[in-house]
């Protein structure tokens, strides 16, 4: 198997790039990383010349302009990662007939009545939902051997520490108030968990859309809790606020989340709970010597 994976420098790119290990080329664009490929996915004709140099049997891309907020008063930026870069990358792909798993979000749905299966009607209220819902179609419509993976909440070891559970830690640990939103729900998903589930998906025949996420969907508070007693913390530190007082410029999902009853039942990879995904990372920092 060769693989391709187009954003690989990003928090999940990463995980995915130490999950496949050498069968894996991987590509960045502002963040540059030892051992990677420099690829701007806007630009048709050098992602076409990548593809056709490495010849993979497999692309993944999890790249993305991911930023909600920034997403709603960019549009036209947006549109040319989100939309333009994925289907330069969907063209390359079949061009060279490789198998392409794309990365997608639960932001394709409204939050009214989460958590959602694959065939629920897709209705999203940003910038950045309706962009990724845009790529999904224009992928389905381009590449027969396909894989859309929606993901939701993935939290885990990351250096730059952007993610929500390593943000919590570090606020945490300097006893600085962290606000976070108490109505908005999701599926805490595992990172390593979703980078082995991919890597097993690579090679494995299913196509379409699958949500692989978290077993358990729960508030984003509750959440925030349940880490901050995996790791030692005094909750004090956390501050509830509603959606609505947060005043977040893009519109986002309340009840939203996905369900992976598809993913479970054609993909070996378990996907831990948030309480066992926790307690996994706890010891993935550990390793890393990032706690004592």
């Amino acid at each position: 198997m060769r693989v391709l994976i187009v954003g690989a420098s990003g928090f999940i790119g990463s995980a995915l790039h130490a999950s496949f290990g050498a069968e894996a080329v991987g590509t960045y664009h502002t963040h540059a990383a030892h051992g990677l490929r420099a690829l701007d996915m806007r630009d048709a004709a050098a992602v076409d010349r990548l593809v056709r140099e490495l010849h993979p049997t497999v692309i993944i891309q999890p790249a993305a302009q991911p930023h909600v907020d920034w997403c709603e008063d960019h549009v036209q930026e947006s549109y040319d990662v989100n939309v333009t870069g994925a289907r330069n990358v969907a063209t390359a792909a079949r061009a060279v007939g490789a198998r392409y798993v794309f990365f997608s979000t639960d932001y394709v749905f409204n939050g009214a009545a989460g958590p959602y299966r694959e065939d629920a009607p897709p209705a999203p209220l940003n910038v950045y939902g309706r962009h990724k819902l845009e790529a999904e179609q224009l992928i389905a419509d381009t590449v027969e051997d396909h894989a859309i993976v929606r993901v939701c909440g993935v939290y885990g070891f990351e250096r730059q520490g952007k993610n929500f559970v390593m943000a919590l830690l570090a606020r945490g640990r300097r006893g600085e108030p962290m606000t976070v939103p108490s109505d908005q729900w999701g599926t805490p998903t595992y990172a390593d968990d979703l980078a082995a589930a991919v890597r097993e998906l690579a090679q494995a025949s299913p196509r379409g859309v699958l949500h692989v996420v978290g077993p358990e969907c729960l508030d984003r508070m509750s959440f925030a809790r349940l880490a901050c007693g995996v790791f030692g913390l005094d909750p004090a530190f956390l501050q509830p606020r509603t959606t609505a007082a947060l005043g977040q410029r893009a519109p986002r999902p309340l009840h939203g989340g996905l369900n992976a009853a598809r993913a479970r039942a054609v993909l070996a990879t378990p996907l831990l709970a948030p309480r066992a995904g926790l307690e996994r990372m706890k010891q993935r920092l550990h390793a890393e010597g990032m706690l004592g």
